[in-house]
């Protein structure tokens, strides 16, 4: 048995035994335009402490969520939507999940991908918005190889360079620092796959690189043309499923930069809006692809495509 299954099997047998059966990951939604088909795929989901979470928000607003969206118990267990496009000639993921030693609750892509038919090998490109833990420790399988060995691996430089600098580590703080140690490790492995992006590079044919810093210093979304309809794949720059959209403008504790991923947060809302794209949210509910549209208090309200 591959030690991943193996692991897998055990954490299920585990959590079985104490009446509690995880979720299997899928292919939640899809698209198809243009000749070319767009997935969102699960690598499952994290769990954090509640609180933590929406830390900042004031208690009446949180109170309102609560009860609006039905967020009820002490965490919350927002969903890892990747998205996947195939154009018959390229396919391309878009981040590659937790991989197997980050959280439990995650790393299960490379069993959606099993599902979907598709293998490792038969990835052509991997875009990566930044290098968090739960979007690039997939880039090691179990057995500490690189998972996709076929892909050309594309990144924005000035993320990159945050990550491989030495200095890293000491300017993070200590609570990511676990965060520096694993990207580093993993982008040194993976380092002669790699194609470095500026912001507005056509990265493949009819997907481009949009800057959108400050969950990390540079972050980058990612707009896909699927014949007439736009997408757009905002990895964490739009984070939380439910504050991001009704209160762009709230700092969110998940970003470096505060400041910075307010801003980023709301030019890219703009955008959505305006030029009628769908986005496709990694940590938003309901499959993570759906329209936005534009409240009168200058707030936003996401709308599943599911």
């Amino acid at each position: 048995m591959h030690r991943r299954h193996f692991l897998q099997s055990s954490l299920a047998a585990a959590l079985a035994a104490q009446g509690v059966f995880p979720r299997r990951a899928m292919a939640v939604n899809s698209l198809e335009a243009g000749g070319a088909r767009l997935d969102m795929v699960s690598d499952g989901n994290l769990v954090l402490p509640f609180d933590s979470a929406l830390e900042q928000l004031p208690a009446d607003l949180l109170a309102e969520l609560r009860d609006r969206y039905d967020l009820t118990g002490d965490e919350m267990t927002p969903p890892c939507n990747h998205t996947l496009l195939r154009d018959g000639e390229r396919t391309v993921l878009f981040d590659v999940g937790a991989g197997f030693d980050f959280m439990p609750s995650a790393g299960m892509l490379p069993d959606t991908l099993d599902d979907m038919g598709v293998a490792p090998e038969d990835i052509t490109h991997l875009v990566i918005t930044h290098a968090h833990p739960d979007h690039i420790w997939g880039l090691l399988d179990d057995f500490g190889d690189v998972f996709l060995p076929n892909a050309q691996i594309i990144m924005g430089r000035a993320e990159w360079d945050y990550w491989t600098d030495p200095d890293t580590i000491d300017t993070i703080g200590a609570e990511r620092q676990s965060f520096a140690v694993g990207a580093a490790r993993r982008l040194d492995r993976i380092a002669e796959q790699v194609t470095l992006i500026e912001d507005g590079a056509e990265v493949v044919p009819g997907v481009l690189a949009v800057s959108s810093p400050g969950h990390t210093p540079g972050h980058m979304s990612y707009q896909v043309q699927l014949g007439g309809q736009g997408v757009l794949v905002t990895g964490d720059a739009i984070g939380n499923g439910h504050v991001a959209f009704e209160r762009p403008d709230f700092p969110s504790s998940a970003d470096q930069d505060q400041p910075t991923g307010v801003a980023s947060r709301k030019a890219l809302l703009d955008r959505i809006t305006a030029d009628d794209l769908l986005v496709a949210g990694f940590h938003v509910h309901d499959g993570g692809l759906g329209r936005v549209e534009k409240l009168a208090d200058d707030g936003y309200r996401f709308i599943s495509e599911v």
